[in-house]
């Protein structure tokens, strides 16, 4: 078994919580240069929603592919090619010339962000092999995913009124290059155990999967649920579907391991992680062209509204991975959904008119929520789960917030902009999905669930003394 080690695990902690908040900042930052791209670049309502959504949708399209393929030939190599593609497709987006090439050069800024987020996760697993250390690494870690995501319309309103859209695209590129330099130095090479076969098969039926859902969505606004090409879409990502479950566990090393879903924890993990930052997704859809559209701010006071969110992230997150080691994951997960829900209802009531520390309490409720979300969905997804497994599972738990994230700003534009009370719509929407988020909490720390995930973790003992297979010529 090959198992790396670090003189500096700290600093390896730090360089890939630097991968993360870039890549995770890119889904939020973006949300609040959504109306000057509309004025600058003529762009539509769904090319706005694609804006957004070709960067989310290829990172939850392509995670799971990136994970297995860093397990085999090797975390720090695919890791550094990630760095250097994402900062490629940051560059191409802060000098494209419409809405079309920059849609293109999110997706490819995505293709990097893949190799990121999975991997960094495998990398702080396998760097940190004492569990309690490795559950505080995690937390934190999870935490900057949060974190990101509530900080990136605060730069993202400074960067839009001091130097305009395309600066939120080019900050990247020194950050990348930082991070970069640093996995060179510190990062030591790792892989699984026992390498795994590619899966071409599942992977086409991924992509048809998701990207079917998310068109169908989107386009579904312009072209009526009964239209012969939505409908076609929904049945091609339902074929999609059956074929998944039909081919993959056919296969010894499946791109998708559904063995691994035969745990009620770590199911509920992944539809939990959807579930949150699908609300989250709609949130930050709605919200940031609430407060400059309706309420007439800048970019800037807009991503200030958001200021309490990211503050109660920066608070909270340390203390929820602290409660989940000593207490579990349940009350966090509990408090989360709550707060989604309540946080939900009460944006119904939210006007052109409603005065701004009003709305300021209502976004406190999101704060409160994306503090306490992500580190036990985080944990609970990868713990007890054998270091073979690492890069699947991470890439399983980052692909369901990635699906949630695309999935809510999908549904936020295609709602939002059905006619009137559609805001409303969303919001209620974002109440349910607060709902769920409890309920799950609820269903899957009871002890049945931690049963499931004990025989779930029992399944890969057997591939944990498989011998370990050949693998490629590191030159």
């Amino acid at each position: 078994m090959n198992v790396p080690t670090s003189r500096r695990p700290a600093l390896v902690l730090a360089t890939c919580c630097a991968s993360i908040v870039v890549v995770v900042m890119d889904i939020s930052i973006v949300t609040v240069a959504l109306p000057s791209l509309r004025r600058d670049l003529g762009a539509s309502v769904s090319g706005l929603q694609w804006t957004v959504d070709a960067y989310t949708l290829v990172l939850a399209g392509f995670l799971v592919l990136a994970g297995s393929t860093a397990d085999r030939f090797g975390r720090k190599r695919v890791f550094m090619t990630g760095l250097a593609v994402f900062g490629l497709g940051s560059l191409l987006c802060s000098v494209a010339p419409g809405i079309g090439w920059l849609i293109a050069a999110r997706a490819v800024q995505a293709v990097g962000g893949t190799m990121l987020n999975p991997v960094a996760l495998a990398i702080v697993a396998t760097v940190y092999p004492e569990p309690a250390a490795r559950a505080r690494a995690i937390g934190v870690f999870g935490s900057m995913s949060g974190l990101a995501l509530a900080l990136g319309p605060i730069l993202g309103g400074a960067l839009v009124d001091g130097l305009g859209w395309r600066a939120v695209f080019w900050v990247n590129v020194p950050i990348v290059a930082m991070a970069l330099a640093a996995t060179a130095a510190f990062v030591p090479e790792s892989r699984a155990p026992r390498a795994r076969r590619f899966d071409p098969v599942g992977q086409v039926l991924v992509v048809v999967v998701l990207g079917g859902v998310v068109a169908a969505i989107i386009e579904a606004r312009w072209l009526g649920w009964t239209s012969p090409v939505i409908v076609g879409l929904l049945v091609v990502a339902a074929l999609g579907v059956l074929g998944l479950r039909r081919y993959e566990p056919r296969r010894a090393d499946p791109l998708l391991e559904l063995r691994l879903f035969r745990s009620v924890s770590f199911s509920a993990a992944i539809l939990m992680a959807m579930f949150a930052l699908c609300g989250f997704g709609a949130f930050l859809f709605v919200t940031t062209q609430y407060l400059q559209d309706v309420r007439g701010m800048t970019a800037l006071a807009a991503g200030l509204c958001l200021l309490p969110v990211g503050v109660l992230v920066l608070v909270l997150s340390p203390r929820t991975g602290r409660v989940v080691g000593t207490r579990g994951p349940r009350l966090p997960l509990v408090v989360a959904g709550v707060a989604l829900g309540s946080g939900g209802a009460a944006s119904v009531w939210l006007e052109a008119t409603t005065p701004l520390v009003v709305v300021l309490a209502v976004y406190l409720l999101f704060g409160v929520f994306l503090g306490t979300v992500n580190p036990p969905i985080t944990n609970t997804a990868i713990s007890g789960m054998p270091r073979s497994m690492a890069g699947v599972a991470g890439s399983l738990a980052s692909a369901g917030r990635q699906t949630g994230t695309t999935l809510g700003v999908a549904l936020a534009g295609t709602i939002a902009g059905s006619g009137a009370g559609g805001a409303v719509g969303v919001w209620w929407l974002v109440a349910a999905l607060g709902a769920g988020v409890l309920v799950l909490a609820v269903l899957s720390t009871g002890r049945r669930a931690l049963l499931t995930a004990h025989r779930a973790a029992a399944l890969f003992e057997e591939v944990e003394r498989v011998p370990v297979s050949p693998r490629p010529p590191r030159g």
